[in-house]
């Protein structure tokens, strides 16, 4: 950091200065890991360096202030633009516990070690990984998703705490997106639900640089994007030029006095600008190889053969461009809060739990307790039931179903529809848009609320991609489906979900709960409010399920361990284990009682969760599951795949190999097996195989 201002280029303006060390530091920090992307981050810096040094409302000592500004990276590929931002920024980093640590959220080494192990500069922006990264982003389209989310939270938290002479929520969200992001569907979808809600918070700066990885976006795109924004009901504006900054402020400017509906600007770039490469693909997809480098910096007037260079008092001049205004406002906000919390301390309180990820004590007391029916319940309607006991006394609990509501029974009775006339309304209602609806609920769970969604099962499909992202960022998002297997009936294969428990099972942290009564029903919700670093998918029924007598049976509360002896062998050892789950349980149960009168000593084990199961320390699995008894029949209306785990090589399933029918349930039932008389055959075959 020795040459001057003068001699780094012809234009010695600050401004400048700060721009092309934030394209070096792409550049040297891509080639030094022979991996990533220079070009957008290059092509955008005078983008990024406006947004943050004029217009973000964003303290780097206090990163994590509730009404900051939030800036997303949807275009993840990018990351180098965001890490060289964070460190001119002087962003301070802070812990798992929302603790400052007194070290920057990214040091020039941290630079140094892009897409290395264990570094906080990883090849896409991690959540919880670096601070001052907002979400993570990398699956193109999602970042845009999320930025919904957040907007919608924004408005959400504002009409429910807000009051005359203290807005504590009126932030704002701004997004850099790309061709990619365009290009993906659920940019589109989001887009949709932003521009009905008039969401005039929200803006995205979509980089218009006509590249993407195969080369030109003309080999498969050529549509109108500012056209179609426009007709989603959105502002659209223009910047010709990229490094046009004036243009830009204006655009923002304009952003900011827009109160009817959301912004998206389109900014035309130049890939990897001055690089004699500039436009290629190689700009966009890998690194440029040091000649290349070497150019590049000349054409800016940069030390050629200098690396990871911060010129002096760039980074003062960037970090304090931030600070001037967001120090203020944020100081300004934690006095106003303080006058609110003696004003209004009962939600000031709230305000609190929100931000340190809690539910305020009690709201346990209102889940009720179902009686003993054999006719019983569908899950969805118990899961309806205990989601409105409960919402009372959770003000963050808000969210809706894919057009799908009074199917998936996850309207909130009484309260109103989150609405541009309304926004303190409690029910979303996100049309049919299932990949939006999961990547703004994630946005939604970033921004302090406890969001959920409904679909039908099988349609988890189209949102897998925002479902695995809740499970690596650790959101607490409660993913409800329902029409959970062939009890679909008519409707046939399409809508008979097979593989999908398996691969729902399949994401790592995602806790996939498929109880099998009214009472199953009401503490897996339970559990799903509880958890506070994963996501919950709630498996539920169409059709009715009878429910339990516990008194005969163990308590549901097992479901917390994710399974559990439901009904034990009568005069010793078990010898064979039923295990079922979802509305085949009470037929397993059934299956054990005739068991039973016949002089078999069986056992059923209700195993509604194999992520909490597995959690369980290894003395209490083999108490529920003991590896002496090998003799097991697991029931369940869906794939196998995964069951070998549980039911050993000498046991058995009675599952789906195909892909359904359509037919009543009942001769869908007898068809495949999943009836009580066939369970029994079927035990009897593997005892006397045993034998």
């Amino acid at each position: 950091m020795t040459d001057s201002a003068d001699t780094l280029h012809e234009d010695g303006s600050p401004e400048r200065l700060a721009i092309d060390t934030i394209r070096t530091l792409a550049m040297d920090a891509v080639q030094k890991a022979n991996s990533g992307h220079p070009g957008t981050p290059m092509a955008l810096a005078p983008v990024a360096h406006t947004i943050w040094t004029r217009f973000l409302r964003y303290d780097p000592a206090v990163p994590d202030w509730p009404n900051r500004d939030r800036f997303v990276l949807s275009v993840g590929h990018a990351s180098m633009l965001l890490y060289a931002v964070l460190h001119l920024a002087g962003v301070r980093e802070i812990d798992a516990e929302g603790r400052p640590t007194g070290a920057p959220a990214v040091s020039l080494d941290d630079i140094r070690q892009f897409r290395q192990l264990s570094s906080k500069t990883p090849g896409h922006p991690e959540y919880r990984m670096t601070t001052g990264v907002e979400t993570t982003t990398g699956p193109l389209g999602q970042g845009c998703g999320n930025s919904v989310g957040m907007a919608i939270a924004e408005r959400a938290l504002a009409a429910r705490y807000n009051r005359d002479g203290f807005d504590l929520f009126d932030h704002d969200i701004y997004v850099l997106c790309g061709d990619g992001d365009m290009m993906e569907g659920v940019s589109g979808e989001a887009a949709s639900v932003a521009g009905h809600l008039k969401l005039s918070n929200l803006c995205w700066i979509y980089d218009s640089n006509r590249i993407s990885i195969e080369g030109s976006t003309d080999l498969a795109f050529d549509e109108d994007v500012g056209k179609r924004f426009e007709a989603y009901g959105w502002q659209v504006l223009h910047v010709d030029d990229a490094n046009d900054t004036a243009a830009l402020v204006a655009a923002l400017e304009k952003f900011k006095a827009t109160d009817d509906r959301p912004t998206f600007i389109v900014v035309h770039s130049v890939i990897g600008w001055g690089s004699p490469r500039a436009g290629s693909e190689k700009a966009h997809g890998e690194a440029l190889g040091e000649d290349n480098v070497r150019a590049t910096k000349r054409a800016y007037g940069w030390p050629e053969d200098a690396q990871f260079l911060v010129p002096d008092g760039v980074a003062e001049a960037f970090g304090g461009a931030v600070s001037d205004h967001g120090r203020p406002a944020r100081e300004a906000w934690e006095a106003l809060f303080e006058r609110y919390r003696q004003t209004f301390p009962d939600e000031a309180a709230e305000i609190d739990d929100l931000r340190h990820g809690k539910i305020r004590a009690g709201w346990q007391d209102a889940i009720p307790t179902f009686d003993a029916d054999a006719k019983g319940l569908a899950s969805r309607d118990s899961g309806g039931k205990v989601l409105n006991a409960v919402a009372p006394h959770i003000p963050a609990l808000l969210g809706g179903a894919a057009d799908l509501s009074p199917s998936t029974k996850t309207d909130i009775k009484g309260a109103a529809s989150f609405e541009p006339g309304d926004y303190a309304g409690r029910n979303l209602h996100f049309g049919v848009r299932e990949h939006a609806m999961g990547s703004i609920a994630n946005g939604m769970a970033l921004s302090y609320l406890r969001p959920y969604t409904g679909t039908f099962l099988v349609f988890a499909d189209y949102m897998r991609a925002p479902i695995r992202l809740a499970a690596i960022m650790e959101l607490p998002v409660v993913f409800v489906f329902t029409h959970d297997s062939i009890g679909v009936g008519e409707d046939g294969p399409t809508h008979q979900p097979i593989e999908h428990l398996a691969t729902l099972r399949a994401i790592p942290g995602l806790d996939t709960i498929r109880p099998g009564d009214a009472n199953e029903v009401a503490v897996a919700w339970k559990v799903a409010l509880e958890h506070t670093h994963e996501p919950t998918a709630l498996i539920f029924s169409r059709q009715a399920i009878p429910t339990l007598d516990r008194n005969r049976y163990a308590s549901a509360d097992g479901l917390a361990q994710g399974g559990y002896i439901l009904g034990d062998a009568e005069g010793g050892d078990p010898e064979i284990i039923l295990i079922g789950t979802g509305s085949e349980l009470p037929m397993v149960v059934e299956a054990h009682e005739r068991l039973t009168a016949q002089g078999v000593r069986s056992r059923v084990v209700s195993l509604p969760s194999w992520y909490l199961f597995e959690q369980q320390d290894r003395a209490y699995r083999e108490a529920v599951l003991p590896p002496a008894v090998t003799t097991r029949l697991a029931v369940e209306q869906a794939g196998s795949f995964g069951w070998d785990r549980y039911v050993t090589s000498d046991g058995a399933t009675i599952t789906m190999s195909t892909f359904g029918a359509s037919a009543p349930l009942a001769k869908l039932q007898e068809k495949y097996g999943f009836s009580v008389d066939h369970i029994v055959e079927q035990a009897r075959t593997l005892l006397d195989r045993a034998k």
